[in-house]
C-alpha cells in the first residue's frame, strides 16, 4: 500500500521492487494506491482515486480517514490478505483497521516525514506536524516496522516510539549501471561536451535546490561552460519561480522524467550533486553511484551511510554551498579522480544492494521466521 504509485516517487519504486520479489517467491500480490503511472508486471493494481490538483491531493491525504465511503469500500478487500505492507500515511489508516478488525499482519515501511523546520510557511509546517501525528496514531498496532536507514530508524523512534529494522532501499542494477549511452540526453539539451552536473528529485524547499544553484553559480566562475540539469517535478510554485529567477540558460529544468529514461540522465552527467537538507535515504545518490558517477552532497542525515567521503564522493558541511562548489570543481577538473571515485562508487552501490537483499516473506513473518 503506497499513496502515489508514480515513477517520480522513491517509495513507489521501492514498493514496485518489493511486489516483484514477493510475486517471484510465489505470492499473490496486490498494490493499492490513490493514483499510479507504474504498471506492475506481476501484481494486481487497485486505484482508489484522488483529486487531480496537487494542492487538493495533499489535503485529501491528510483527511482521508474522514472519507468514510471510500474507507468502507476498500477496507473489506484487505480481509483475506496474509500481509499488508504500508509505506506511508494515510494508507497506514487502512492497514491499522485491517489489523484491528481482520487480524491481518501489518508491516510499516518508514520512508520518512520531512522535518517541518525546512519549510518557510507556517501552514506547511502545521501540515507536516499533522502528518507526524496521524502517522503515530496509525502505526501503533503494526507487527513490524522497517526503516530505510539508521538515520530514519532514529527518526521513527522519535516520532512514534516504534523500534524498527533497517533495510536500505534496493536499486535495480539491471537498470542503473555503467556503460549506458548518455549522448541522446546531451543532444536533446544541446550539452555537447560541456561538463554536466545532475540533480534528481522533487523540487521542494527541503531538497535545497536553491543552494545547489547558488553553488553552481560559483562553479561557473571557474568552469564557464558547465551545465546543471535538474530532473524532477516542481511541487511548490513559489519555490520553483524563485529558482528560475536565480537561473540562466545554463540551468536546465527537465520536469518529471520517466524511470526508463532516468538512467540516460545519470549516464550523461559527470558529477551528481545534492544539496538536500533532509533525507531518510536519498535513492538518487545510490542510483548515480551505480552508474559509476562520483557524488557530492551535504553531510546530513543518512548521507554518511550512502557516501564514503573521499572515496565514492565528497560530503561537505551542511548548508556550505561554497564547499559544495569547491568539491564539484575538484571533480570536474580532475579526470583521474573522477574516474577513480566513480569506480569506487559503483563497487559500493553493488555492495549496498547485496547487503539490502532480503526475503520479504521472512521479514514480514509470512513463513514465521525472524
Amino acid at each position: 500500500m503506497v499513496p502515489n504509485f508514480f515513477e517520480i516517487s522513491g517509495d513507489a519504486r521501492v514498493a514496485e521492487i518489493q511486489a516483484e520479489e514477493l510475486a517471484k517467491d510465489g505470492n499473490q500480490v496486490a498494490i493499492f494506491a490513490f493514483g499510479a503511472d507504474i504498471k506492475p508486471k506481476r501484481a494486481d493494481l487497485f486505484i482508489m482515486g484522488m483529486p487531480k490538483n496537487l494542492f487538493w491531493q495533499r489535503i485529501y491525504r491528510l483527511i482521508f480517514p474522514l472519507d468514510i465511503i471510500k474507507v468502507c469500500k476498500w477496507l473489506p478487500r484487505l480481509k483475506n490478505f496474509d500481509l499488508i505492507i504500508a509505506h506511508l500515511y494515510p494508507l497506514t489508516w487502512l492497514a491499522y483497521l485491517a489489523k484491528k478488525l481482520y487480524k491481518v499482519k501489518y508491516t510499516f515501511w518508514y520512508h520518512g516525514i520531512v522535518d517541518p523546520q525546512f519549510f518557510p510557511h507556517l501552514y506547511e509546517r502545521i501540515y507536516l506536524r499533522l502528518q507526524i501525528f496521524f502517522t503515530r496514531l496509525t502505526v501503533q498496532n503494526a507487527d513490524r516496522a522497517v526503516a530505510v536507514s539508521k538515520f530514519s530508524q532514529q527518526e521513527l523512534k522519535k516520532y512514534t516510539g516504534l523500534d524498527s529494522e533497517v533495510i536500505y532501499n534496493k536499486v535495480d542494477l539491471d537498470k542503473f549501471h555503467p556503460g549506458i549511452d548518455g549522448s541522446r540526453i546531451r543532444q536533446k539539451h544541446s550539452l555537447a561536451d560541456d561538463p554536466v552536473i545532475l540533480f534528481v528529485g522533487r523540487i521542494s524547499p527541503h531538497k535545497g535546490v536553491h543552494q545547489l544553484i547558488q553553488a553552481f553559480n560559483s562553479v561557473k566562475e571557474k568552469i564557464t561552460n558547465a551545465k546543471l540539469i535538474i530532473v524532477g517535478r516542481p511541487e511548490y510554485t513559489y519555490y520553483f519561480n524563485a529558482l528560475k529567477r536565480m537561473s540562466d540558460d545554463s540551468v536546465v529544468f527537465t520536469g518529471p522524467v520517466s524511470h526508463d529514461f532516468l538512467p540516460l540522465y545519470y549516464a550523461a552527467c559527470d558529477v551528481y550533486a545534492s544539496c538536500s537538507r533532509w533525507e531518510t535515504y536519498n535513492l538518487p545518490l545510490v542510483e548515480a553511484q551505480a552508474c559509476r558517477k562520483p557524488v557530492v552532497a551535504f553531510n546530513v542525515g543518512p548521507h554518511p551511510e550512502v557516501v564514503t567521503d573521499g572515496e565514492t564522493g565528497f560530503l561537505v558541511p551542511f548548508k556550505d554551498a561554497d564547499a559544495l562548489a569547491e568539491a564539484i570543481i575538484k571533480l570536474l577538473k580532475n579526470d583521474k579522480l573522477r574516474q577513480e571515485m566513480g569506480g569506487n562508487a559503483y563497487k559500493a552501490a553493488g555492495e549496498k544492494v547485496i547487503l539490502g537483499e532480503y526475503r520479504l516473506e521472512k521479514l514480514a513473518g509470512l513463513q514465521g521466521g525472524d
